[in-house]
């Protein structure tokens, strides 16, 4: 069957019809500091602040182990921060791996008629310019600005077929980036929770993919589309 999935990038959209479109949408957004990675969290939460989602309201959940070193931030009059704990695994391979548990029990707990579309973000990225709602979809990945324009072949997808992660060598549209994703809460809960499992599979076979959720994530959007592909410029750094 043929996939439609607009690949998105600036001038692809009038914002001005998106924003009303939009009008009343409620969007959540993840981002991770754990460990040494809090420091990143003052400059992600002030230009999120100046660029991100003008005009609508947000809901920033805040993954923490660290949540008296959670910065004061301004926020926008009916935006909210909420910190909630998270683990502190000993290697970071694990707090990345870990972030789909995590993600996936907010989608099915707090989340439902608080926000309808969550977007997954690093903490280590700030904004550089304005980020709306010409991103949200029902499912959304972002190309990864490594592989945007290389072949199949070189992409680094799991190849070890005993891997819940694996890919054969003849199959693949895009390889994505773990660092932007997104979508309406029940999608976003079926993506994350599948990759969990895949991981928690993994784990008993004692097999470790090779860019960890990232590669899982991968697998998933293979065989669920995502609705629309961001290009990779989008204006996050």
């Amino acid at each position: 069957m043929p996939w439609f999935a607009p690949i998105v990038w600036d001038g692809t959209f009038d914002i001005t019809i998106l924003d009303e479109q939009f009008r009343n949408t409620t969007i959540g957004l993840t981002v991770f500091a754990v460990k040494k990675y809090v420091v990143f969290l003052q400059v992600f939460l002030e230009t999120a602040e100046q660029y991100f989602m003008v005009g609508h309201r947000v809901i920033y959940y805040v993954f923490t182990d660290r949540p008296v070193d959670v910065p004061t931030v301004a926020l926008r009059p009916g935006w909210q921060i909420v910190v909630l704990q998270a683990q502190s695994y000993p290697r970071w391979q694990d707090v990345s791996m870990g972030r789909m548990e995590m993600i996936s029990e907010l989608c099915k707990g707090r989340l439902l008629g608080e926000v309808q579309y969550l977007v997954c973000l690093d903490v280590d990225m700030k904004f550089r310019d304005y980020v709306g709602v010409e991103i949200l979809s029902p499912l959304f990945g972002t190309l990864h600005r490594g592989f945007y324009t290389a072949k199949r072949q070189s992409f680094t997808y799991k190849r070890r077929p005993q891997s819940q992660a694996f890919i054969p060598e003849d199959e693949g549209d895009f390889y994505y980036t773990g660092g932007i994703f997104g979508g309406l809460v029940p999608e976003v809960r079926q993506l994350t929770a599948n990759c969990h499992q895949a991981m928690l599979a993994d784990r008993d076979q004692d097999i470790e993919a090779v860019w960890h959720d990232e590669s899982y994530l991968n697998k998933y959007l293979l065989y669920h589309k995502p609705t629309k592909v961001l290009f990779p410029r989008v204006p996050l750094g």
